[in-house]
């Protein structure tokens, strides 16, 4: 390595050390902020008084919910002609939700799948494409089951009693899927909608324009798989509201399914905006003013985003077993 690109890379590192402190801030301090205002002592309690046979309903819940996202990702994959065992796939997504969930970033486990499948697709533009289109109609399934938890739920308990506003989570919905439609109904203007990040190298981005172009059109002909993708983020998310459910069952905590539908798509959206380390802190930020917004102590929020978590991150080591032992392939 030449000092000149010692001397470039040094920013490039300060950078990304100055955005980890950042977020380590955020995080550590959220979270001695919400827990200085809650009875650590009555949040042991929950934690020691948590029903085992409702904790191990939850994991069987969020084990289903990476069957269907792994059926889903499959769905994809082979409107591109590019079929991969199940087996390797539910493997990979293992992998994924490790990193996810142990390393600061939220994007480390897309770089496992997208290396896990970019060999045998030959290209890591449509293997990333593929799984930004995945993330995509996650997004707007994950909306839609939080407009339809707030419509239920005022209609039950009445309008004020949510926090959200239906109308607005609606709005979000229909913003999304308008803005996502072009992509599948018209690739050819999503080219042209790109064609001027040619400015920077005209041969390499041109390319990656073609191939997404490309990719978009395989999808526009297979619009059962679209459809089918969204039908399974819908299920996806559900089986995760279940499965947050399951955990407040476990630790006790009377809150509705339908307020449950919400909290939980809000928390996740919250979760992607990278001002934290994964999440922590801003997710039990956003429990905790749901909760106290619904009449439900601050402990109860701490209990259930903690528990949650601690759950997600123990079920995720199995990705670990996977990574050393190297059975994705």
């Amino acid at each position: 390595m030449t000092p000149e690109s010692n001397g470039a890379n040094a920013p490039s590192a300060r950078r990304q050390f100055l955005i980890g402190s950042v977020k380590l801030v955020v995080s550590v301090g959220l979270l001695a902020l919400l827990l200085s205002r809650t009875d650590l002592r009555g949040l042991g309690a929950q934690f020691r008084s948590a029903s085992l046979p409702w904790v191990v309903a939850a994991l069987a819940l969020y084990l289903a919910s990476l069957i269907v996202a792994t059926w889903r990702w499959r769905l994809l994959l082979d409107a591109q002609d590019m079929p991969f065992a199940s087996r390797t796939l539910f493997s990979s997504y293992l992998v994924a939700t490790f990193f996810n969930n142990f390393l600061p970033s939220n994007i480390g486990g897309d770089v496992v799948r997208i290396r896990d499948t970019a060999g045998k697709m030959g290209s890591k533009t449509l293997a990333a494409t593929v799984i930004l289109i995945d993330r995509g109609i996650g997004l707007i399934g994950l909306v839609l089951v939080a407009a339809l938890g707030a419509t239920v739920a005022a209609g039950s308990t009445g309008a004020a009693s949510v926090p959200l506003w239906p109308s607005w989570l609606w709005a979000g919905f229909l913003l999304a899927t308008i803005v996502s439609a072009p992509a599948v109904i018209a690739p050819a203007g999503v080219g042209r909608l790109l064609q001027p990040l040619t400015i920077f190298h005209r041969e390499w981005v041109g390319d990656r324009i073609v191939r997404i172009t490309e990719t978009l059109g395989r999808f526009r002909e297979h619009p059962s798989a679209i459809l089918g993708c969204f039908g399974g983020a819908v299920v996806v998310q559900t089986v995760l509201v279940l499965f947050y459910l399951a955990v407040a069952r476990a630790l006790g905590i009377p809150i509705s399914a339908w307020h449950m539908a919400v909290i939980v798509p809000v928390s996740f959206v919250v979760q992607m905006v990278p001002v934290s380390v994964n999440g922590f802190g801003v997710r039990e930020a956003t429990f905790s003013v749901y909760f106290s917004r619904i009449g439900l102590p601050i402990e109860s929020a701490m209990a259930l985003s903690l528990g949650a978590t601690g759950l997600i991150m123990l079920f995720s080591l199995s990705g670990a077993a996977v990574y050393v032992t190297g059975r994705r392939t």
